[in-house]
This record gives C-alpha cells, sequence and structure tokens, in this order.
C-alpha cells in the first residue's frame, strides 16, 4: 500500500471536506473496500473490455472506459447515450457488484443523499498523459440524484467549476481511497480531470481507474 494521508479530526475519524452547497469530498471512504473493488474491476473488464471511445466530432478519448450496472454509457459519431447492451459484446453489461453499490450508497448517504440507488458505473482507466476535459453530467433523466465518484491507484488533479464551461474551476487533489459526491444545486457543475502524471500504485501500476455511479434511468 502507499503512504496515503489520514485527513484525520479531532475526533480521529476520516474528515469529509465540503466543496459547495451539495458536494462533499469523503476523504479515504473507499479505502476499507479496496481489495474487493480491484477484483470487481478485474471481472468486469474481462466481461465487458476496456475501450476508447469515439466522440460525436469523431475524436478518440484518449480515456479508455467500460460499464457496469442494468445501463452503461456510450458515445459514438451518434451522440452520447446509456444503453442496456455493450455494443461491443452485444450482451448485457455486467451486473453491479454488491460491494459497488455498498460504497456508491454508503457515500451518498454520508454526503446527505439518503435515497441514491446507482443503476450504472463507468469505469475509467486513465494512463499517463490523459486527461477529461470539462464537462456536464447530464445524459440521466433525473437530476435530483447525485454523482458518486470513486478515485484509485494514482492521484490526480479534479477539477470542479461552476454551471458555466467559463467558470472559474477549483483544482482538488483526490488520492486513492477518496469519493466525490455532488448534487443538488451542484449537480450540474463542470467538471474533469488535469492531464494525469506519471506515478506509481502498487495495486495499479501507474493507472487512475475512476468508478462513477450514477441513477441514470
Amino acid at each position: 500500500m502507499t503512504n496515503l494521508p489520514l485527513f484525520e479530526n479531532e475526533t480521529g475519524t476520516r474528515r469529509n471536506e465540503p466543496l459547495g452547497p451539495g458536494a462533499t469530498l469523503l476523504h479515504g471512504f473507499a479505502l476499507a473496500d479496496e481489495t474487493a473493488l480491484l477484483d470487481a474491476i478485474k471481472a468486469i473488464a474481462d466481461d465487458a473490455p476496456l475501450r476508447n471511445m469515439v466522440t460525436p466530432g469523431g475524436f478518440v478519448m484518449s480515456v479508455a472506459m467500460t460499464n457496469c450496472g442494468t445501463l452503461g454509457w456510450t458515445s459514438d459519431r451518434r451522440g452520447y447515450r446509456y444503453t442496456e447492451i455493450d455494443p461491443i459484446t452485444e450482451r448485457p453489461w455486467p451486473s453491479m457488484p454488491a460491494c459497488f453499490t455498498a460504497l456508491a450508497t454508503g457515500a451518498a448517504a454520508t454526503a446527505g443523499f439518503e435515497s441514491f440507488i446507482p443503476d450504472a458505473c463507468l469505469i475509467n482507466r486513465y494512463a499517463p498523459g490523459t486527461r477529461l476535459t470539462l464537462h456536464q453530467d447530464k445524459n440521466e433523466q433525473d437530476f435530483s440524484q447525485p454523482i458518486v465518484s470513486v478515485s484509485l491507484g494514482v492521484p490526480a488533479i479534479f477539477l470542479f467549476g461552476g454551471l458555466k464551461r467559463s467558470d472559474k474551476t477549483r483544482r482538488v487533489p483526490l488520492v486513492h481511497g477518496d469519493v466525490v459526491v455532488w448534487g443538488g444545486p451542484d449537480r450540474l457543475r463542470y467538471h474533469g480531470v488535469l492531464t494525469l502524471k506519471e506515478n506509481h500504485h502498487p495495486g495499479l501500476e501507474n493507472y487512475r481507474i475512476n468508478l462513477t455511479f450514477r441513477k441514470a434511468g
């Protein structure tokens, strides 16, 4: 394991860091589930391989991704959307593992969103030199439900902006095990990830894995 900061408060528990009225960074929230999460990610990727999708404009995304759950997010020249079938395997996306659901619902409840039950999990794999440009998550049907984002592997800088692309962004350092939850008035904030720097994590080599849980349908 890497030497991770404990981010403890006076009571000895991991602190939660507000990022906005409806957004919270839960430092180290996923660490207790690390082994189960990494095992589940491998099994999902074996069933629905990671791939670099194409944007509607014809550009190949630098971040490789796959999905699990009832719905999976896809992109091609026809647009961004959720599908029940993996277009590569032509089978339903792998079921969402119980450890994924428990982590997502627990993190959401800790951040103040008690009723969140995800039906989609996007699994993004960042290699050194890849990034995620500013965007809004708005392909979902119910914006009253939050986004739960789990960071695993090498550190990254999360960009958390405003409701307009031109709004100033906050740079939020994320390390292995951190979880960010945003919803309510912050649900449609623009966000992204700065270009990933070369680094190493004993369980994921030089990669960062991001799990993004959503209620899509």
